[in-house]
């Protein structure tokens, strides 16, 4: 059983690295973004691996039904011209190697961290069921929904303004554009609803 485990977390491993590097490395941005799928999955077969159940399923729902597929509707149905995007992307070279030592930094923190601090603090720790009693999956949401139900609920709200403020701010409003009135609609008689004329044999209107 141990080297099934360990057989599955090469393979996943394997795909992983490998299609992040195709993400990087493809010339066809609709094959990056496929490979970014790709990548999402194996990520999430180790998650599964590593018993981490949440993760996972957040993994495919979120970012390869969601973010992932965006980007893919994306690309296809806008004609973004590539060539000339990356024309001017040297001149920002050197904000990006900053970001870069920031993230590498803040990797080799994390990493390294357990050395300086190898025992957390009691403070941080919550308490929580036992394995034998519940799921990981039932676990998260015993704690998300009671002890930080107040922060779930404000994020759902920042989301929700977002959306609308997406909507609202890419809504283009012309004279040709036939928008639906609902007043006007109710307020429809027979009068206005219909419109008679007499047309004569053999002619139009």
């Amino acid at each position: 059983m141990l080297g099934l485990q360990a057989l599955f977390f090469y393979i996943f491993a394997f795909v992983t690295v490998g299609s992040a590097l195709c993400v990087v490395l493809s010339r066809n941005p609709v094959h990056s973004v496929l490979f970014l799928i790709l990548t999402f999955v194996a990520a999430a077969g180790l998650f599964l691996l590593t018993g981490a159940e949440f993760l996972a399923l957040i993994l495919i729902v979120v970012y390869v039904g969601a973010v992932a597929v965006l980007f893919l509707f994306v690309v296809m149905m806008l004609d973004v011209d590539f060539k000339a995007l990356k024309r001017g992307a040297l001149s920002y070279a050197p904000i990006g190697a900053i970001i870069g030592l920031v993230l590498f930094a803040e990797l080799v923190i994390a990493v390294s961290g357990s050395y300086y601090a190898p025992t957390p603090a009691i403070a941080t720790a919550l308490p929580m069921p036992s394995l034998a009693e519940t799921t990981n999956i039932e676990a998260i949401g015993h704690v998300l929904y009671t002890r930080y139900i107040l922060f779930f609920q404000l994020a759902a709200l920042i989301l929700f303004v977002a959306m609308i403020g997406a909507i609202v701010l890419t809504l283009r409003h012309t004279a040709r554009l036939r928008r639906q009135s609902i007043p006007a609609q109710v307020a429809r008689n027979p009068a206005t609803a219909i419109e008679i004329h007499k047309v004569k044999s053999g002619q139009g209107i």
